[in-house]
């Protein structure tokens, strides 16, 4: 509720270098109260907003788990490799899939990785950082996103800005498949993939931008926000109140590369899938929130009434 009186609480606030309100004047607040049927009525129709929310927010963790464990399977453990070498058939997998794997290991830099792989860079295999708007990017309006709003996957408020008008640091331009990578506290996981975004969507130049170029984006994707990922990007960070990591620093990161690209083709068959449906869910769920954020003071205002509502969606 105090959300949706901020002008009149602002208007109440008193100070001669910065604007202060105490606690007796927030007790004075005069709030909208609809009777009591009209406030559990209210109740539900929030809630159910809120419940669906929530279940997308559920499915997504098991969706993007689901691709992060069959990532660390095949390019982090290599269980169907040592399946193979141990002359066990690999566990969920059927024979197709099992022939696109050795069943023998050699030795490298990462330590033992199947025979006939590569060690590789993320920079090898993406361009960092390549596409930043300009003079010439005749846009009405920008859709801008901020790093405080960025959280493991999921972006909260996406800001419009009229051109011209926009942060200074809304440079960074996206394309489908872009993973976008906070330098900034890079082990707090403010990062998100890019899918199918509008033409003037723009992030901070406080993340790093990844666009696939030798490999599938839902590879890249999971090869950049593994938790040991994060926590290694934490620990080179520097800086003093707000650590940051450079971002050919997160390029020198090592991963083992099949040298069979059907290998990487069939892991994003699987996956892509995975991820385009997270993408979906946060769509709406980010709809789903503006909606009970628009409600909210209509409807304790009496300027709405919750037997005038469409059915809300499923």
């Amino acid at each position: 509720m105090f959300r949706f009186m901020r002008s009149e609480i602002q208007h109440q606030a008193t100070g001669s270098v910065q604007d202060n309100i105490n606690i007796e004047t927030l007790e004075r607040l005069l709030f909208p109260l609809p009777p009591l049927p009209e406030q559990k009525a209210i109740a539900s129709v929030l809630g159910a907003l809120d419940d669906k929310i929530e279940v997308n927010r559920r499915m997504n963790a098991t969706l993007e788990a689901m691709a992060r464990a069959l990532f660390q399977s095949w390019f982090v453990d290599f269980a169907p490799v040592r399946a193979k070498s141990e002359g066990r058939q690999p566990e969920g997998m059927d024979a197709d899939t099992a022939a696109l794997f050795p069943a023998e290991f050699e030795d490298s830099e990462l330590g033992m990785i199947p025979k006939g792989w590569r060690v590789g860079t993320i920079q090898d295999v993406s361009a960092i950082n390549n596409w930043t708007l300009g003079k010439s990017d005749n846009f009405e309006t920008l859709e801008y996103i901020e790093i405080s709003e960025v959280h493991s996957g999921n972006i909260g408020t996406i800001s419009t800005y009229l051109r011209g008008d926009e942060p200074s640091r809304a440079r960074r331009r996206l394309r489908h498949g872009d993973t976008v990578l906070s330098t900034v506290r890079p082990d707090r996981g403010a990062y998100f993939l890019s899918l199918n975004p509008p033409e003037n969507r723009v992030a901070s130049t406080g993340f790093a931008v990844f666009t696939p170029t030798m490999v599938p984006w839902s590879f890249l994707h999971v090869a950049l926000t593994l938790p040991d990922v994060s926590d290694h990007l934490g620990h080179m960070a520097d800086g003093g109140a707000y650590p940051a990591v450079r971002p050919e620093i997160i390029g020198a990161i090592e991963i083992a590369l099949p040298d069979k690209p059907i290998v990487l083709n069939t892991f994003h068959q699987t996956c892509s899938l995975l991820f385009e449906q997270a993408n979906r869910n946060r769509d709406q769920s980010r709809a789903l929130a503006a909606l009970r954020d628009t409600l909210l003071p209509k409807l304790l205002s009496g300027e709405l009434r919750v037997g005038d509502l469409e059915p809300l969606p499923s």
